[in-house]
């Protein structure tokens, strides 16, 4: 087979409650996994000598066996039990790193698509999904795309039955220089609030349901245009937002985007989004914010929302 190009989109959560601790350790979590169109790019090509090896347009990035392209690859290779088979990828980023954006697990899902189909390995999607949260817990849902609930570690997944995918215009926002360890996040997270945790399945199973049948996913299935959203949760944007200047400083500029209908930080963050009926709407509110974002060292994009994850093409 000749190369293929795989679209790697990032991720936004539209939710993210911190329900308590699971007894492997972990966070429980009820989240609202949200895909944009905002991709990097994965280039495969298939080689006769048996290497995986990986290439990158950003110098900054690990590309041996730290990177989840590479251990994803290895990881499918062995599973189809075929030592043999070889690629040569490249990747072009365009999703900011570390960024709470699944942009490193994107990657990996994207790498797991596309040699499914490169290699020819037959594996069906239930099972592409398995080898995905084997490798990390926002995999299987940058596999699945679209808009979904996500429980567990995340790896658990419950589409949201819509009229079609969101049609809301994205204002993402990132300052380069700034960073936030997701253990550091969620540590913190346990010291500032284990004694409102939950401890038990049904208590954990009343939050999903609560969620279910929320305002949040109310609003999503009324279908575009969406005129109105509640106040979105992130249980970690309440650690981190006191703690990391860059953070409060962009939702303060956020705040004050004409039309925005919610504004929230994405995973453990660094990066924020507000959230508009349409792209179109996005871009007018980004316009008169351009140089103020410039000025205090954003990065800014505007996007859109996409029913789909990882994609060959």
């Amino acid at each position: 087979m000749a190369e293929l190009l795989v679209s790697a989109p990032a991720k936004i959560n539209l939710h993210l409650e911190v329900l308590g601790l699971r007894s492997d350790g972990f966070h429980e979590l009820a989240m609202v996994m949200q895909m944009l169109d905002l991709a990097d790019t994965l280039r495969l090509e298939p080689t006769a000598d048996g290497q995986i090896s990986l290439r990158c347009d950003r110098s900054d990035l690990p590309t041996d066996g730290r990177n989840l392209i590479v251990r994803a690859a290895e990881l499918l290779r062995a599973r189809a039990g075929l030592p043999e088979l070889g690629v040569a990828m490249a990747l072009t980023k365009r999703i900011p790193i570390g960024a709470g954006l699944a942009g490193g697990s994107s990657n990996g899902a994207a790498a797991l698509v596309g040699l499914n189909a490169l290699w020819g390995c037959g594996f069906s999607e239930a099972q592409l999904l398995a080898l995905a949260a084997e490798l990390g817990s926002d995999m299987p849902f940058c596999i699945a795309g679209g808009t979904q609930l996500c429980f567990g570690r995340g790896e658990v997944l419950e589409p949201v039955a819509l009229i079609e995918p969101p049609a809301l215009g994205v204002l993402l926002i990132k300052h380069p220089e700034a960073s936030v360890s997701t253990p550091w996040a969620y540590g913190r997270c346990r010291q500032q609030r284990e004694d409102f945790y939950l401890s038990s399945e049904p208590e954990f199973e009343q939050r999903r349901g609560a969620l279910r049948t929320g305002p949040l996913l109310t609003a999503l299935r009324q279908g575009p245009p969406c005129s109105a959203l509640p106040p979105l949760r992130n249980d970690l944007q309440a650690v981190v937002e006191p703690e990391v200047a860059s953070v409060r400083e962009g939702l303060a500029i956020l705040r004050r985007a004409a039309g925005a209908l919610a504004v929230a930080m994405s995973g453990s963050g660094p990066s924020l989004f507000a959230l508009f009926p349409d792209r179109a709407s996005a871009a007018s509110a980004h316009a008169p914010l351009a140089a103020e974002l410039q000025r205090a060292g954003f990065e800014a994009w505007v996007c859109g929302c996409q029913g789909g994850g990882a994609t060959l093409g």
